[in-house]
């Protein structure tokens, strides 16, 4: 049986590559080996960091009885979802159709023709809670193949055209002040007043809800009755901060707290998350929030320390579990506390942290929480160090060190934003260090590819959010250094992605996979912000931007983009808004303008230093802001804006109107 899966340079596929079961990656030549054998394909999708991948594989996919079965009647292919979210999205699109959920593994069976005709997610070793065990399935998809196989693919090609038929491109309509007021109030109808975010459990941080909160705040003030978009923001901010879904030790967020008070993760912990958050909660710094400006520092530590890979890239994730238990790395005793620190210290801590002797976790284990600022800081500090040393010598999670193209760029604008937030220049360094990494090796031949793993660039094609993520970091950058090359690297995947992913028929609307990618049953098209923005809400961002910060010549064929693509997300927003935060942002910021700021003087001159952190502190998220010499060369928004009366100058405008330039930051229209 041929090893084909120990050259992947995804670490999910590598978890796989020693199984029983004849594991085959997602290629022409699986789908061909199932038609010579007129057998099924079972496709298995999941990822490094997931929990219930990990039970599945350990109950099922080393099971030597239960791979016989695989093997002699299936193609078996795996597919890690973050190296191939084309893929994924397409099969998940598929399983929630069938069985009305979703979530990883998900487990498909497929004609040889990639059409789906039965999924699901975790299938156990044994029946349970009117599940099928997975062997039954097997038997069952297998007296199905040979008993009625003209039936199943006649099934598969109804199940691939009715998908086609209900995705259709969401229609044109209206996303202006009205539509934004109304996103806001109908977030405060969802809001949990209690806990904090929104909805019930599961509870997932809604990273990109707040970033439009904090931008409809800053735009319009607290106008609105009851709690305004700030509370909103705030409040769901410090609820998260201070719950066990927040590392309190080491700083991070992990990916979702599985109640509504934020107290138990699921301990994954994924470099998006941390990477929208960490943009959040530097905003909040911004805006004068303590805890705010901790979280910040504590997350951008977080991921220097913890998810820099030795290239200057950022990776993937940390695993939810530690040597096959979920949280073992993370969770405390009153006993173990008082072990480490002793009694008196160890007592303090387990009243500070709610550590309890019942738990909050299992087996009488508790996370560790921080509801209230230590009275005694100095002390917190002591035993917060003392805790961390005793956790690092525990087992720890496995780390996904992919380095995956969309998550690394929003880190890059993460760390940007925050370095301008709190003057921290490591972060802007580290962000420089992951842009150029991702131009180097992720940028073959003028095109993206979604992951490298130790400098190893994958053969996967970068999608939507590859190019639109990392353009907006790569903006980001530009703003924060004045260098072209940032500026005119993005310029390029820009006009790439509108060349090879814009829907031609339906202006305004973007596929997910290049014109040009390899083709699937259905070419996908998800306009839904998620756990992560979608591609064209990422896309629409990364345009206005562009078009504050480009030529005039450039900057009317990206905001017409940028207006296009905004035109169809109104619907998405009045309905669903929890799912189009980061549309909602991006429509903030247009209202705003964008707001355009050039700062122009000397480096090192006092004035321009002065005037520039005002600007910083003061400027609405979205904003695009640069400082340079005036008319520095391949910096278009320094371009005949002069020094005034020989001082440094801010010169701001709104969309298409400026104010006069100013020299004292008192007098900023901000």
């Amino acid at each position: 049986m041929a090893n084909r899966l120990a050259g992947a340079t995804s670490p999910y596929l590598l978890q796989h590559a020693d199984n029983p079961v004849d594991w085959w990656p997602w290629s022409p030549e699986a789908f061909a080996e199932a038609r010579r054998r007129d057998v099924p394909v079972l496709l298995s999708i999941g990822y490094a960091a997931c929990h219930w991948c990990h039970v599945m594989a350990h109950e099922s996919f080393e099971d030597p009885e239960t791979a016989r079965m695989m093997n002699e009647h299936f193609v078996n292919v795996k597919v890690d979802r973050e190296e191939r979210p084309d893929i994924d999205a397409v099969y998940m699109e598929a399983t929630q159709a069938m069985t009305g959920q979703g979530g990883w593994p998900m487990t498909c069976f497929l004609t040889p023709d990639a059409e789906p005709f039965h999924c699901g997610t975790y299938y156990p070793p044994a029946p349970m809670s009117g599940m099928p065990s997975f062997r039954q399935l097997l038997d069952a998809v297998v007296e199905a193949w040979h008993a009625r196989g003209k039936e199943v693919r006649g099934a598969a090609a109804r199940v691939v055209e009715q998908l086609s038929a209900q995705r259709a491109p969401l229609p044109e309509s209206i996303l202006d002040d009205e539509v934004l007021a109304g996103a806001v109030s109908r977030l405060r109808t969802e809001f949990d007043a209690e806990h904090g975010g929104f909805g019930g459990a599961p509870k997932f941080p809604p990273s990109m809800v707040l970033e439009f909160l904090l931008r409809h705040h800053e735009r319009l003030g607290d106008a609105d009755s009851g709690r305004t978009a700030l509370d909103l923001a705030r409040d769901t901010c410090a609820a998260m901060a201070r719950g066990g879904i927040y590392d309190q030790l080491a700083g991070g967020f992990a990916r979702y707290s599985v109640d509504a008070a934020w107290v138990v993760p699921h301990f994954e912990k994924m470099l998006y998350d941390n990477a929208l958050l960490l943009r959040v909660y530097a905003h909040l710094a911004r805006l004068g929030d303590a805890l705010g400006e901790r979280v910040t520092r504590e997350t951008a530590a977080f991921l220097l320390d913890e998810m820099r890979t030795p290239e200057g890239g950022f990776a993937a994730s940390l695993d939810a579990d530690t040597e096959g238990v979920e949280g073992l790395t993370y969770v405390w005793t009153p006993a173990q506390l008082r072990e480490v620190l002793g009694p008196e210290d160890g007592d303090w801590a387990a009243e500070l942290l709610s550590v309890t002797e019942a738990g909050t976790f299992e087996r009488g284990t508790s996370t560790l929480q921080l509801q209230r600022d230590p009275d005694d800081p100095a002390r917190w500090q002591r035993v917060r160090d003392r805790l961390r040393e005793a956790r690092d010598r525990r087992p720890q999670p496995g780390k996904d060190d992919k380095v995956v193209t969309a998550w690394n760029g929003m880190a890059v604008t993460a760390l940007v934003e925050a370095s301008a937030a709190l003057g921290e220049p490591r972060w802007l360094e580290a962000a420089e260090d992951a842009a150029d990494l991702l131009l180097t090796r992720h940028l073959v031949d003028g095109r993206l590819r979604r992951t490298s793993r130790h400098g190893e660039v994958g053969t996967a094609a970068g999608v939507l959010e590859d190019y639109a993520c990392f353009a907006d970091g790569l903006l980001s950058l530009h703003q924060a250094t004045a260098e072209p090359r940032w500026l005119e690297a993005a310029r390029t995947l820009l006009d790439t992605a509108l060349e090879q992913f814009a829907d031609a028929e339906h202006p305004g609307t973007f596929h997910d996979t290049a014109a040009d990618a390899e083709a699937l049953v259905r070419r996908p098209s998800d306009p839904t912000d998620n756990a992560s923005p979608a591609g064209a809400s990422a896309m629409a961002s990364a345009l206005l931007t562009a078009s504050a910060l480009v030529g005039p010549d450039s900057a009317a064929r990206y905001r017409g983009a940028a207006e296009q693509a905004l035109s169809r997300a109104g619907l998405l927003a009045q309905r669903v808004p929890r799912f189009a935060g980061h549309w909602l942002s991006v429509a903030e910021a247009r209202a705003h303008g964008p707001v355009q700021v050039a700062v122009v003087g000397p480096a090192d001159d006092a004035a321009r230093v002065a005037l520039l952190a005002d600007v910083r502190r003061r400027a609405p998220g979205g904003a695009a802001v640069v400082a340079g010499e005036p008319g520095a060369p391949g910096v278009p928004l320094l371009a005949d804006r002069p020094l005034v009366d020989g001082a440094p100058a801010a010169y701001v405008c709104r969309g298409y109107v400026c104010d006069r330039p100013v020299t004292d930051p008192q007098d900023l229209p901000l």
